[in-house]
């Protein structure tokens, strides 16, 4: 999606490489150091929910440590997004970078706009959204239906409502390793009724990436990331794995629930939960209505991150040369000049 974002580089703030992006892009630069991390040797994400289990079956449970509120904004061209991961509270969470509940209408949207070194997932919760690149690609996602786009070296596209009335989904960024950031971009996409499904004991999990419920999600994954929708009735719990070492939060979008701790307040919509360490979450619905939420978790890259707008690489100077090819259209942008979506 468009970001909106302020110059990095002072010294260049009157070049035409700067007048190119300033229109598309604001600051949002931040460097995170390589950290050492444990990574658990385990393979498979398991779900278990039981109104009769009565301890957490977990010998580490992961607690909320931090808890972000994510407040409307406006984004693009008339659009509102609630920024939780990416706002000033949480700048990124490795190897996550971003996470937008977005709400759009005609004529308002994400018109075109580079990226350069991540992923974005794209989750429709209502509505739909049609995706023009300069490749000639073009396609609408509905309803339930995900886009995994690898931005790779290099994609200029447009994100605009496809039908009337207010468009609602998540928009996700995922990190790219150094190694991967300038490969040839891809996608993956899903419809609503090819996404992995699983249901136990009032508990039901449409799994985008990962497991759970011994229900695997065919996505492939570049950085290692599980990432699920969960929709709890109420009086439900639900116990679930996640590999020790990763990064993990949750992100309430419908409802109120208990995380963590049995004891522990209840969160609820539109609030972004940062997960500890741990080998699993525990979660309780005691609300008289459903419970609705993503859970996501990803394996840290530990590698510096500089991010200007739209673009996120590893240095400065990988940040100067990205705006520099996209500007003169090259190392992946040839064709950025002579496109513009329909």
């Amino acid at each position: 999606m468009l970001r909106q974002h302020l110059p990095l580089f002072s010294s260049s703030s009157y070049s035409p490489i700067y007048m190119a992006l300033s229109r598309l892009t604001r600051q949002n630069s931040h460097r995170l150091p390589p950290a050492s991390t444990k990574t658990s040797s385990r393979s498979t994400i398991m779900s278990s929910s039981s109104p009769s289990a009565a301890s957490v079956p977990f010998e580490s449970p992961r607690k909320v440590v931090k808890k972000v509120l994510s407040l409307s904004q406006s984004e693009g061209d008339g659009a509102t997004v609630r920024r939780s991961i990416g706002g000033h509270e949480l700048r990124n969470l490795d190897p996550f970078l971003l996470l937008d509940e977005f709400s759009v209408s005609k004529p308002g949207g994400f018109p075109d706009h580079p990226h350069r070194g991540f992923e974005t997932v794209t989750y429709m919760l209502h509505g739909a959204f049609t995706h023009q690149d300069f490749s000639g690609r073009k396609g609408t996602i509905r309803t339930g239906d995900v886009q995994w786009m690898t931005a790779g070296r290099g994609i200029v596209h447009s994100e605009m409502p496809a039908s009337n009335g207010v468009q609602k989904g998540l928009q996700l960024w995922i990190n790219l390793a150094s190694k991967d950031k300038m490969i040839e971009p891809r996608y993956q996409e899903l419809k609503s009724k090819d996404i992995s499904q699983a249901e136990k004991h009032g508990v039901k999990v449409r799994i985008i990436a990962g497991e759970a419920f011994g229900v695997r999600s065919p996505v492939y994954t570049r950085t290692p990331t599980m990432y699920m929708d969960f929709t709890m009735q109420p009086g439900s719990q639900l116990h679930q794995p996640i590999l020790e070492g990763w990064n993990a939060f949750v992100y309430i979008i419908e409802g109120e629930g208990v995380f963590g701790r049995e004891g522990d307040v209840a969160a609820s919509a539109h609030h972004c939960l940062v997960l500890g360490a741990g080998d699993g979450l525990s979660v309780w619905n005691r609300s008289g209505a459903l419970l609705r939420f993503v859970l996501a978790a990803g394996q840290p890259l530990n590698e510096p991150v500089v991010q200007q707008g739209l673009f996120v690489m590893n240095s400065r100077a990988q940040i100067q040369q990205a705006m520099q090819d996209y500007y003169y259209g090259r190392n992946g942008f040839e064709k950025a000049s002579q496109w513009s979506s329909a």
